[in-house]
Formats: structure tokens, C-alpha cells, sequence
């Protein structure tokens, strides 16, 4: 399998996507949301975006099986699995607010191997596979050279259910607010790590993830030189559901303000 012409392939699936996104969203209406929790809204535009991007994918390799977040499709895959994320910042789309992504990642057994973040509102393709480089529209992309947490921007995501760790959070929160040169939450943790990876946020850090929310972007982030770790240091970030994303250069700092009050 050459990961070159797949991730190719995938990049123009997760356009089309966008697109469906992007024209829906002009006659997209309130009375379309679905709710599958506590401020976990879903519509069937998040459903059809995953159904056509499975549907897509099954042409690219029919062998493999699918982690998704919608669940159209139950399949899992002896050695390859994609996992998608059709609209990860649901809330923003529906609020109308300009930041939203699809994710698409394919892992083999339990290593990724290619991964896409399309913003669609910017027209954005962030990508990588293994080995490669890391692009956007075609160009390399790298991790910024921010050696302090005083020089750097940061972001993170706030817990929208589970709200058991909020005060750890907050205090987590407030340390950092007080220490970098900003701290953003734009809603998209697909997002979020295709700018890490590209060095408009020098770090980023949230919990209560998802596979597909963080696959994709795991990726392409370590794929432009930067590091993604648990919150103990750990490479495993998938199933943690926690991590934290960075440059490189300030993962050491970042990562002792987060076992201060995580661990």
C-alpha cells in the first residue's frame, strides 16, 4: 500500500465532505438537532457526512474496518481501521461559528499511519502518513520554534459533560492563562492539533477525548516534528482520552504544569 496515493485519496474524500458540510449549513435550522447526551448534539448532517466519507472509503481499501463517531457503520478491521470524526465541532457548526473539521485517520493495527484535518470554512487540508512530511494545501508544514510557555500561544478544549475534574481543570486553566502570551478554545480538538502542527498554537492540552476527535491530528503533529503525550507522558493518547499536543520545545514545562494537577 503506497501511504502516499491514499492520503491523497483521502484529502479529496474529506473535501467532499466539507462540501456537503458547507452547503448544508446554509439552510441548516435548530429544529434539526438531536441531542445523544448532555450537550452532545448531533443532526443528520454529521450522519450523512459519515456515510459518504465510509462510503468512499470502502473503494480506497475494502479490507479495512471503521471506528466512528456516528456509528453508521459497524466494522472493525483485522489489521486496518479508519477512524472518522465527519464534523468534529458540531456545536460550532450548529451556532453557526466558523470552526469546524472533518477528521479522517487510518491505523494499522494500533499505529497510525495517515491522517487528515480539513477546515472547511478556511479550506484548509492539513495531512500527513507515515514517514512523510507534514502539508497543508500542499505545503510543508512545521511546528513553531517557541522555546517558553511566556512566548507561546496556547489552546485547549473545555468539558462540555463529565464534569467531575472541572476544578482540577480551572486551576490547570489558570496557571497557564497566567504564564502564556494567550489561551484559546476554538471548539475543534481536530483543529486545534492541525494548528499546533502548522505553529499557530505552540501547545495545546485537553481531556474527555475520543479517538476519532484526536486521530488525525496525532498524526500530522508528530508527523511536522512536535511531540503528543498523555498527561503522564505517555505516546499512548488514543485510548487515554487525554493529551497534550506541543512543539517540542515546551513539552517538558507544559507537561509538569499538567501532572501538578492531573496526576
Amino acid at each position: 500500500m503506497q501511504l502516499e496515493d491514499l492520503t491523497q485519496k483521502v484529502t479529496e474524500i474529506a473535501r467532499e465532505a466539507g462540501a456537503f458540510i458547507r452547503e448544508q449549513r446554509k439552510t441548516f435550522t435548530p429544529d434539526q438537532i438531536e441531542f445523544k447526551g448532555l450537550n452532545d448534539l448531533v443532526s443528520y448532517v454529521d450522519k450523512t457526512a459519515e456515510q459518504l466519507i465510509v462510503a468512499a472509503l470502502l473503494l480506497v481499501l475494502p479490507e479495512a474496518g471503521f471506528i466512528t463517531e456516528e456509528k453508521t457503520i459497524s466494522r472493525v478491521g483485522e489489521r486496518y481501521n479508519w477512524i472518522i470524526d465527519p464534523l468534529d465541532g458540531t456545536t460550532n457548526f450548529i451556532h453557526g461559528l466558523p470552526v469546524y473539521s472533518v477528521s479522517i485517520a487510518l491505523q494499522d493495527h494500533d499505529e497510525l499511519v495517515s491522517g487528515v484535518v480539513y477546515e472547511i470554512n478556511q479550506d484548509e487540508c492539513f495531512y500527513a502518513w507515515k514517514g512523510s512530511d507534514a502539508y497543508l494545501n500542499g505545503n510543508k508544514i512545521k511546528v513553531s520554534t517557541s522555546a517558553r510557555i511566556n512566548a507561546s500561544l496556547l489552546a485547549t478544549g473545555f468539558p462540555y459533560y463529565d464534569f467531575e475534574k472541572q476544578p482540577t481543570y480551572i486551576a490547570l486553566f489558570t496557571e497557564l492563562m497566567q504564564s502564556c502570551h494567550g489561551l484559546r478554545r476554538l471548539g475543534s480538538a481536530a483543529v486545534d492539533l492541525a494548528y499546533t502542527a502548522c505553529g499557530r498554537f505552540d501547545g495545546y492540552y485537553e481531556y474527555n477525548l475520543n479517538p476519532w476527535d484526536v486521530a488525525a491530528g496525532v498524526l500530522i503533529v508528530r508527523q511536522a516534528g512536535g511531540d503528543v503525550v498523555n498527561f503522564k507522558g505517555g505516546d499512548e493518547v488514543l485510548r487515554s482520552r487525554e493529551l497534550l499536543a506541543t512543539n517540542g520545545k515546551i513539552t517538558g514545562e507544559m507537561l509538569a504544569a499538567v501532572m501538578k494537577h492531573f496526576i
